[in-house]
């Protein structure tokens, strides 16, 4: 298959580019089509320099994966948007997933229903410059803007930037887009989330936390139609330098919820988490604040 030049990157090849620091083994990604379907084959190694894996506040060290994502190369809105629950949101065109929310909850108690925020709350999940860590199957995963895979692909303030795939099929850029979604000679702006804090106080309750809605947890935000830029689902119908015609597309923004926490279509189930190697022990993130060592 000939590889395809998208945003002015090569993504239909093997990526097999080393970082400036080097990873063993080497990162490798292939993108190419089988019939309805784009298929991304990937090991899960980062193509550009990362924090210190393992680290005081992320104990787990970044692997090689086999990952075969698949999907639709005709994707289709579904009758209402779809929660992505644990799954991987979608995954980046060098072959590293893009995880939403975190499975870390207040007290470690799951039924409590407060998850912790990778980014933005008080709490220190170990999070490098890309917005990533590694879960303790060494799975490096980013939750927010990929700041490395954007600065290889040529920066995201002179163009709207392709950084991968949704699950649903749908396209992921990073935070630019045109100012009129259907003109593609209209200004470059940053997207705005339609989410805000939610005002006043979390409830009163000894199976929650206390305080003020702070951004620290999940649910500490609610969706305001009109608010922002940005539907529910962090994207929008419109023009892009891919799809000239216009598709819906998603956007990583600087805000909450930074990456979607839910799909406009259906996602395929090849983004349904790998667990973690047999006999291992999990290594959770540690909770903490301070300042993260960011580079190797």
């Amino acid at each position: 298959m000939r590889p395809w030049i998208i945003a002015g990157s090569l993504v239909g090849a093997s990526l097999t580019s080393a970082p400036s620091e080097a990873v063993a083994p080497q990162p490798h990604v292939v993108i190419k089509t089988e019939g309805d379907f784009r298929i991304i084959q990937a090991n899960g190694i980062p193509n550009h320099v990362t924090g210190r894996f393992p680290s005081r506040q992320n104990p787990n060290a970044i692997a090689a994966k086999d990952y075969t994502f698949r999907v639709s190369l005709k994707p289709q809105v579904a009758t209402k948007p779809i929660a992505t629950g644990y799954a991987w949101f979608g995954v980046a065109l060098n072959g590293i997933p893009f995880e939403p929310g975190t499975q870390e909850f207040w007290k470690e108690d799951r039924n409590s229903g407060w998850h912790y925020e990778a980014v933005g709350g008080e709490s220190n999940l170990g999070i490098d410059q890309s917005l990533a860590h590694v879960q303790p199957n060494g799975a490096y995963h980013y939750h927010g803007l990929p700041h490395g895979l954007i600065q290889l692909l040529g920066g995201d303030n002179k163009k709207m930037t392709l950084v991968g795939w949704a699950a649903d099929g749908f396209p992921i850029y990073a935070n630019y887009g045109y100012q009129d979604p259907k003109n593609a000679k209209s200004a470059l702006k940053k997207m705005r989330s339609s989410y805000r804090l939610k005002l006043g106080d979390r409830p009163k309750s000894t199976s929650g936390p206390s305080g003020k809605y702070d951004g620290n947890f999940t649910e500490d935000y609610e969706y305001v139609s009109g608010l922002g830029d940005l539907d529910e689902c962090n994207g929008r119908f419109g023009i892009t330098p891919e799809f000239p015609q216009g598709i819906y597309h998603y956007y990583i923004t600087e805000s909450f919820p930074l990456i979607s926490r839910q799909w406009k279509g259906l996602a395929d189930s090849s983004f349904q988490k790998q667990g973690p190697p047999p006999g291992t022990t999990a290594k959770k993130p540690r909770r903490e604040n301070g300042p993260e060592q960011l580079n190797r």
